[in-house]
């Protein structure tokens, strides 16, 4: 029997558009299908677990709208489930006098977005909420929280199954062919047929798009490591809640930062540099194939010739514990390089297009038998609720 829906990809947005689809259409026939053992073990796995509150996104774009909605659906859903989670607030930091008019433009831009309770804040103001930051100005984001998002995909794919769907771990999909009424999914273990197939495939998102279509694609997912340290438990007292700086509007995530973390301890960094294969966490891993088609992607060539000098700086940040600490400085001085112990990492899907842009929205595209979600970055896992109401809406109107 044909299924209704195929879902690829066992992230928290592809679990998340299971749980909508069955929450308005429990008939519905639908399987997710994800190449690891276990859901979650990619970008939700691997992010800060933030809850972000839409400060930094357009108004209108997709990332406001989803970010905003899935903030608050996100909240609930952790309530009414017990999931464990903070609202912490946060400060962002202008840390230069230049950067005071960018801090301006994010305070606008969260009150555009409905953002309620900001505040400009002095630096003595500043550090009445952190007492070690230093910078010449700040402002207060109440609506920031953290919360666990291995835990919210984990529950998610409890109550989707549950619900009905059945759950494919460890099972690639390889190929999907459209037909004039179901679409042919292959898998390395079977093959399926389905009315419908969704494909929030992460940092695969472009390979499975490819799949359902006859021309090449103009968008390539680029894989960006972030790499963490952490502070040792006696530095902790450092960092009460968030720290962030303004970021740069040319690469709004870049840019170290510091989060206490839910399970305990507090990150510093993320970095940001090339990662040499899609799943990337080690800074020697690498795929020849993956990264041949990244340093051949015509955006990507326009994006290294242009930024190549912020490119280099991430790079040597990486592998320079100095000028990693130097970074951190920046917003905590008292921190010292033996403050700090190694991290994990976290890969972040970048979709670039064909020209060299890198996407700043969500992009979800469709036909009759496929929604593709081709970029969906941070804060995808604090949007995946909204998201995931977005995605079954226009499945839906296919049942």
């Amino acid at each position: 029997m044909a299924l209704d829906v195929i879902i690829v990809g066992g992230g928290i947005v592809g679990l998340a558009t299971a749980h909508r689809l069955l929450e308005a259409r429990p008939d519905l026939h639908i399987a997710l299908f994800e190449k690891e053992n276990m859901v979650s073990m990619h970008q939700t796995g691997n992010n800060s677990g933030v809850i972000h509150s839409g400060l930094y996104y357009k108004p209108g774009s997709l990332k406001a709208k989803n970010c905003i909605e899935g903030y608050h659906q996100l909240i609930d859903y952790c309530t009414q489930e017990n999931i464990p989670f903070e609202l912490t607030g946060k400060i962002v930091v202008a840390s230069t006098h230049e950067q005071r008019a960018q801090l301006e433009t994010l305070y606008q831009r969260g009150q555009q977005n409905g953002l309620d309770g900001l505040k400009k804040l002095s630096l003595a103001e500043m550090q009445e909420y952190e007492p070690h930051v230093t910078g010449v100005e700040g402002m207060f984001v109440p609506q920031t929280g953290i919360v666990d998002y291995r835990a919210v995909a984990a529950k998610l794919a409890v109550g989707t199954q549950i619900k009905g769907c059945e759950m494919h771990l460890g099972e690639k999909v390889i190929d999907i062919k459209k037909g004039l009424t179901f679409s042919i999914v292959e898998t390395t273990k079977s093959v399926y047929e389905a009315k419908l197939v969704i494909n929030c495939a992460g940092l695969y998102s472009d390979k499975v798009a490819q799949m359902t279509q006859n021309e090449p694609l103009d968008v390539r997912i680029v894989p960006f490591r972030g790499e963490y340290f952490k502070l040792r438990k006696d530095k902790e007292y450092l960092v009460k809640n968030l720290i962030y700086p303004v970021p740069d509007p040319n690469f709004p995530f870049l840019g170290v930062h510091f989060t206490r973390m839910m399970k305990g301890g507090v990150e510093a960094g993320p970095n940001a540099v090339l990662a040499f294969k899609k799943e990337g966490y080690k800074k020697l891993g690498i795929d020849a194939k993956e990264l041949w088609d990244t340093l051949t992607w015509p955006g990507f060539q326009k994006v290294a010739m242009k930024y190549w000098e912020t490119g280099l700086g991430e790079m040597y940040r990486s592998f320079s514990k100095e000028a990693f600490t130097k970074a951190l400085q920046v917003l905590i001085p008292e921190i010292q390089i033996t403050d700090l112990v190694e991290g994990g990492a976290g890969v972040r899907a970048q979709a670039c297009d064909r020209d060299g842009g890198l996407l700043d929205d969500f992009s979800i595209v469709e036909d009759a038998k496929v929604i593709n979600v081709l970029n969906a970055p941070s804060p995808a896992a604090t949007s995946s609720l909204a998201i995931g109401k977005t995605i079954s809406e226009m499945a839906l109107t296919r049942f």
